[in-house]
């Protein structure tokens, strides 16, 4: 009880002169809880409120006190505090927020609250998960995060969350919180933080400026005044403390609560009257004090007392009453003994409740560093070595003993190298790939054997490839010369070795890997795989010289395959792309793509990579089938989710699936997709492949509805970043050629789409479905070169033609249509029309009925272009196309005719008449046979089908496979037809 209230006179007088402090407080916990027991069941906000100050200047009885008045009003608190020699044990504060929860409940209730985030945020948290599992990456362990504390908080509302010494804080925790803050607005949620401005990290100042942002600013603790100091010095010591005395006590601590607090301590100690007569005397003291006085304090303890400062000292969070008797070497009862005597002598704080599981604790942080700074080197080294040796034992794990391994002095002993290794992995297991390189580091130093260096490196690579890929390339280059290097280990460090070039668009020397390597191959299998991975990379160079010569050969090796294994699947895939590229007929492409595809591909196997699968849904997507191509982003994308992959994979997914809605003319989808996709890619980092793709998909949206000056100034942002040496698909500078002509600037355009076609041909990507820099140029030409456009035009109908996508085919001559006079016009956009009917392409389809109404205006014909102008303009709101839908309704309006009240229905099924047809026709049926069993005019046959295209998403040839493929929404009954 004595301990008790000494504890509480010292939390009364650190909180002096903090009343604007204490009403802060009181008006954020009102603004969270209100003022009425009826205000907790409105939805109400929180926010953030932070203290600064210096060490001692009561920032922790401060919130202490925060506390203190969250409970009285009912809220939930979770609390944690940073430690100066955790902060290398990652997501340490985060475990202080949530074991104590976690800790009251089971499995179940973790798995409840948790949902599909249990796998990836467990251990972040402290859980167990069964199996090795995978590595999520940090932004997903980060999402998981977000959504276990705003789940948490709306079904414990209000909740207070309450974090001491952030500036100590590990950066995994701390990178989370900071980007958490900003959503505490819009949850009934109120972060309150402490931290010291001198020790600002660059997360810590984000927080700072977070509160500005929020309005607010940092309360910053001021000293206190003699008048404040006096009434500490007069409290303990007696009222008969004269002036000068407290005077001179002030000005000697700067008015720091905890200082003052601990001289009068000593003042009272020493048994020195308060009088101005002692003013040499109090000097004196605090000049020892501040000398050795802690040092001299703890020695007079004993050696016993002094060893077991220092082992709660080295262990920090881990110093539990056993632990710590057992690294200062002491029985428990010793260990009791001496906890008390540092109690008495204010070194440690009295221990919590908790029967000998809470941590013992320093009576404050400025104690807890003088004492650790005072342990002398060799004998520090050897407490961390003998705390990791107890900290094992106790079944905490590799991970909690690593802080301790990296604070030893490098000795070659293996036992280190293993546990360090160990500690990486689970590290790397909770989303900390920087807390794992650093361990794999240190092992490095100590150093391992040398038949277990090129292990070590290639780890060390791996753990890194996430944030430093240059450093990957260092480790993994190393491991490669490591004499002592067994066959299997080469293979894999090749293989990761080529992802982290062509991850960083390094796409040359990715190729170079295998080349280097492929000879080495110890069995057919292997030599077919490094084969193919080399394939690969240079079909992703932009630079690549080789092209034909490459596609030789990747067809010989395709043509002579008899296995089906994962290999062999990959290499069909890079085929099945490079045959759509070179626009060979159709069937070729989709053949190829089948094979590869097979059972599924996976996006999220280590050894293989997720280039190959995101090839083969581009090749169903420009085959016409983009609803086949959704399913496999929309797959892919889920699997990232399962497994917290959010970076550069996710990126791709999010980007590509709206390159398809894109494609088939969903602009709305396509445009909220691509940003989201950019917003992912741009947590990665900037000028990488999927930041680079994304642009070009924006770009390419937003001139579809017609917002081109927002794409221009979009482009404009994006100008001074380089592209990345990589295949990007869309092919990016065809799209700024694309956004050129848009905006008018036709020369611009013709010398930028020029470039581009001697690039694509030289490769020979000749498929206008896969880069339409043809149709763009013929259009850039048409002005100055009548003769020339057409010629590029006619080039890119033929191209099209022979690689058979109707929708490839209907848009080559809706642009020859654009460049061609006369009657020959009416005719290609007629055909144009006709082919797009055929294909999924709705916006491409809206577009060419638009124009060709407006032709069939202005030749007389105003019903025949009415047809073509209605259909259009229900086509162009459909897709979102704003600007296409007016141009259609001004047409309308020049034919004298009124624009109808459109009724479109954004994301209806098949109708049960279209839903017959559509069966019939995936049996082959032809149209005429179609029209004749059902009664239809052929011409009404051939609508309702457009509209299945467009709805499901493919061409005629992938309808039987659309049809019977639950994920693509289609109803298990048809509705009803309108009326």
């Amino acid at each position: 009880m004595a301990e008790y209230m000494s504890q509480q006179n010292r939390t009364h007088r650190t909180l002096l002169e903090r009343e604007r402090e204490l009403r802060a407080v009181d008006g954020a916990l009102t603004e969270l809880c209100g003022t009425e027991p009826a205000d907790r069941d409105e939805i109400r906000g929180g926010g953030v409120i932070a203290f600064e100050g210096p060490g001692g200047v009561g920032k922790t009885a401060l919130l202490g006190e925060a506390r203190r008045r969250a409970v009285a009003r009912g809220c939930t608190v979770l609390r944690a505090r940073g430690g100066e020699h955790e902060q290398g044990a990652a997501f340490h504060v985060v475990r202080q927020l949530f074991q104590p929860v976690l800790a009251a409940t089971g499995e179940d209730e973790h798995r409840r609250i948790l949902g599909g985030w249990y796998d990836i945020v467990a251990p972040a948290v402290g859980l167990v998960v069964s199996g090795s599992g995978g590595a999520p990456d940090p932004q997903g362990v980060r999402d998981g995060l977000d959504w276990l504390v705003t789940r948490f908080t709306v079904e414990h509302a209000p909740v207070v969350m309450i974090l001491d010494d952030v500036h100590w804080a590990d950066p995994e925790s701390l990178d989370w919180l900071t980007r958490f803050a900003s959503r505490t607005a819009d949850l009934p949620l109120l972060l309150a933080v402490g931290y010291r401005p001198e020790d600002l990290t660059a997360d810590v100042a984000a927080i700072r400026a977070l509160v500005e942002r929020q309005g607010a600013r940092p309360h910053v603790l001021a000293p206190l005044t003699p008048g404040g100091v006096g009434r500490i010095v007069r409290e303990v010591l007696g009222g008969h403390a004269d002036e000068a005395f407290c005077r001179e006590c002030w000005a000697m601590t700067g008015g720091n609560p905890w200082e003052i607090t601990e001289l009068t301590a000593k003042i009272r100690d020493r048994r020195l009257k308060p009088q101005s007569e002692n003013l040499p005397a109090l000097r004196e003291l605090v000049s020892s004090a501040r000398d050795s006085g802690l040092n001299d304090r703890l020695t007079r303890l004993g050696t016993a007392a002094v060893r077991l400062a220092w082992a709660v000292a080295v262990l920090g969070i881990e110093a539990t009453p056993a632990l710590t008797a057992n690294v200062a070497g002491l029985s428990e009862s010793e260990a009791a003994e001496k906890v008390a005597r540092l109690v008495d002598a204010r070194i440690l704080a009295p221990p919590r409740p908790g029967n000998g599981t809470q941590p013992l604790e320093y009576l404050h942080p400025l104690i807890a560093t003088a004492v650790y700074q005072a342990i002398p080197g060799a004998m520090r080294v050897a407490m961390h070595g003998q705390a990791a040796t107890v900290v094992l034992g106790a079944g905490l794990g590799s991970a909690a003993a690593g802080r301790h391994l990296l604070e030893m002095h490098p000795e070659g002993d293996p036992w280190v190298v293993h546990h360090l290794r160990e500690a990486a992995r689970e590290y790397l297991r909770a989303g900390a790939p920087d807390a794992g390189r650093r361990c794999l580091a240190r092992a490095l130093r100590e150093p391992p054997a040398l038949e277990e260096r090129a292990a070590v490196l290639y780890e060390l690579g791996c753990a890194a490839q996430l944030t430093e890929p240059d450093v990957t390339v260092n480790h993994l280059r190393a491991a490669l010369g490591e004499p002592a290097l067994g066959p299997e280990l080469r293979e894999a460090i090749t293989y990761r070795l080529a992802q982290a070039y062509g991850h960083s668009g390094r796409m040359e020397e990715a190729a170079q890997v295998f080349a280097d390597e492929v000879g080495r191959a110890t069995s057919a299998r292997t030599r077919l795989r490094m084969q193919t991975e080399q394939l690969m990379w240079n079909m992703f160079r932009a630079d690549e010289k080789e092209s034909p010569a490459r596609s030789r050969r990747l067809t010989r090796l395709a043509e002579h395959l008899t296995g089906r294994g994962m290999a062999e699947r990959y290499l069909m895939g890079l085929r099945a792309w490079d045959a759509m590229t070179r626009g060979e007929p159709i069937a070729t492409a989709l053949h190829y793509a089948e094979e590869a595809l097979g059972d599924g591909l996976s996006w999220t196997d280590d050894d293989w990579g997720f280039e190959v699968p995101i090839l083969v849904a581009l090749v169903f997507l420009h085959c016409d089938q983009p609803g086949r191509a959704e399913e496999l982003f929309n797959k892919g994308i889920a699997e990232c989710e399962r497994k917290g992959w959010r970076g550069s994979h996710l990126a791709f997914g999010f980007t590509l699936l709206g390159y398809a809605r894109l494609r088939r003319g969903a602009l709305g989808e396509a445009e909220e997709l691509a940003r989201e996709g950019m917003r992912i890619a741009d947590l990665v980092g900037s000028s990488t492949p999927a930041h680079w793709t994304a642009v070009g998909t924006l770009i390419g949206t937003l001139i579809c509805r017609g917002r081109i000056q927002e794409a221009q100034e979009f482009a404009a942002g994006h100008r001074g970043e380089t592209l990345p040496q990589a295949t990007l698909c869309p092919d990016v500078p065809a799209v700024r050629g694309e956004l050129l002509l848009a905006a008018n600037l036709h020369r611009e355009a013709r010398n930028r789409l020029t470039e581009v076609g001697r690039r694509m041909d030289g490769r020979g990507m000749r498929n206008p479905a896969w880069c339409p820099w043809q149709l763009h140029l013929a259009q850039a030409l048409a002005l100055t070169d009548p003769r020339q456009a057409a010629e590029v035009a006619d080039d890119a109908v033929r191209r099209a033609r022979q690689f058979g996508a109707h929708s490839a085919i209907g848009k080559a001559l809706h642009t020859a249509a654009t460049v061609t006079q006369g009657p020959d016009r009416i005719k290609l956009l007629a055909e144009a029309v006709s082919h797009l009917m055929r294909s999924p392409a709705a916006y491409d389809l809206a577009l060419a009925l638009v124009d060709h109404g407006a032709a069939l205006r202005r030749i007389g014909l105003p019903q025949e272009a009415g047809d073509r102008l209605y259909r259009g303009l229900e086509g162009a709101v459909r897709c979102g196309a704003d600007a296409l839908a007016a141009r259609a309704r001004d047409e309308l309006s020049a034919a004298g005719l009124r624009p109808m009240q459109l009724r479109v229905d954004h994301t209806s099924p098949l109708t049960s008449q279209e839903q017959a047809i559509a069966e019939r026709a995936a049996e082959g049926w032809p149209d005429a046979r179609i029209s004749e069993t059902t009664g239809l005019e052929e011409r009404e046959v051939a609508r309702l089908l457009s509209d299945v295209y467009r709805k499901v998403g493919t061409d005629r040839a992938g309808l039987a496979k659309r049809l019977i493929t639950p994920t693509v929404g289609l109803p298990q009954r048809p509705v009803p037809d309108p009326e």
